[in-house]
């Protein structure tokens, strides 16, 4: 899929370089700038990669002005892993966080989201949108009935984040039959502060972009928040049920659908 701006191209990683330069994208982003690691992390050749790299699709966004011989041409990320491929491979990458019976059980295809990021010259621009774009796209192509994903608020001071997870919490839980819940020896309640005594404006100020993004679009979060000291984040399940999605969010994807023929 070709962008408005035709140096911008969306497509999946098709070979080792576009996995490198995605994986080198990764690690300035969730290593330089928000101080994280992991056992696979390679410092000297600076790639932020694990386990579940070979399994996934990695969906990205390159700008053909820059050098792919220096791995400098992918500018976004989303990696994306489905409920296929989970059961191949033996487990989903959030299972070491989440609980995820309710989905496993649900009998629904699912989608697992992951490692999304944005080089920081094209944030605030038109890349989130192209990202989205392809997202669609593959979940048009794959017939997917829930999206799912951990994403991160920067940092594990608790206290610091109570009112944007309490708020969470109280108004955008996910419903029973998709609640997934934080793993029992790392569950971080996010009922931190009374709903009454929630100050929305400062919740939304604390939240990042794209949790706002997925709420705003009708998705929901799981039960309870994971505190992941290695990567220095405390992370959310969001959860997107693509019957349930807010009409404007569905109207994309079916003006998409249509699109296609």
């Amino acid at each position: 899929m070709i962008s408005d701006e035709p140096y911008l191209q969306m497509r999946l990683a098709r070979d080792e370089q576009d996995l490198l330069a995605a994986q080198r994208l990764r690690y300035e982003v969730f290593v330089s700038e928000l101080g994280g690691t992991g056992a696979l992390v390679d410092h000297e050749q600076r790639l932020e990669r694990d386990e579940f790299d070979p399994v996934f699709d990695h969906l990205i966004l390159v700008d053909t002005r820059r050098d792919a011989a220096t791995l400098d041409h992918v500018v976004g990320v989303y990696r994306l892993l489905t409920s296929g491929a989970a059961a191949d491979f033996g487990r989903f990458y959030s299972e070491s966080e989440y609980d995820l019976t309710p989905l496993k059980h649900s009998g629904r295809r699912l989608l697992e989201l992951g490692r999304s990021c944005v080089h920081a010259d094209y944030r605030g621009g038109m890349a989130m949108f192209h990202l989205w774009n392809g997202l669609a796209d593959y979940v048009l192509e794959h017939e997917i009935e829930v999206m799912f994903g951990v994403a991160s608020f920067h940092g594990t001071d608790i206290d610091a984040l109570k009112m944007p997870l309490a708020f969470l919490h109280h108004n955008h839980i996910a419903p029973e039959a998709l609640r997934v819940r934080v793993q029992p020896e790392h569950f971080q309640t996010m009922d931190l502060v009374a709903k009454d005594q929630i100050d929305r404006r400062a919740a939304m100020v604390g939240t990042p972009a794209l949790i706002k993004a997925y709420i705003r679009l009708g998705g929901f979060v799981g039960e309870g928040a994971y505190v992941d000291r290695p990567f220095n984040t405390t992370d959310v399940c969001l959860l997107m049920d693509t019957a349930r999605m807010s009409e404007k969010h569905k109207g994309f994807y079916t003006r998409k659908f249509e699109a296609r023929g």
